[in-house]
């Protein structure tokens, strides 16, 4: 499969969280693929202009707001929000890459979403790959 690229970023680089973190806002903007980014509490800091047109969701609509209860409640169940959930419990690394259907405000759309967390990192993410 050929996954999406910008620079040195891919959804399939081995260590995206790190990278992620490490880009600007600019940056995340520039990217092939979604991605939000979500505090502690589960509320979104970052959502990148790819997954903002691909789910037809406005910056300020998802900005400030908790991921799993009012902007992807499709997104609230074992799958993904508890993955989140048990490795902030355990303070172990999450970077697991599952096929997901999106259902939310939208027809089912399929994609990979890959779910990456880790102790001391302050954001988790979602990135989401819309499959072609």
């Amino acid at each position: 499969m050929n996954m999406a690229r910008t620079g040195a970023v891919a959804f399939d680089e081995q260590h995206l969280l790190v990278a992620l973190e490490g880009l600007s806002e600019a940056e995340l903007d520039a990217l092939e693929f979604g991605v939000i980014g979500f505090d502690e509490a589960g509320v979104v800091r970052r959502y990148n202009t790819f997954e903002s047109s691909a789910a037809g969701l406005s910056r300020p609509r998802v900005v400030g707001h908790a991921l799993f209860t009012i902007v992807a409640p499709c997104m609230n169940n074992y799958l993904v929000a508890q993955r989140f959930d048990d490795a902030l419990a355990n303070a172990t690394v999450l970077d697991d890459t599952i096929d997901y259907v999106l259902t939310l405000r939208m027809r089912p759309i399929a994609v990979k979403l890959r779910l990456l967390a880790a102790a001391g990192v302050p954001m988790r993410y979602v990135a989401v790959l819309r499959r072609p």
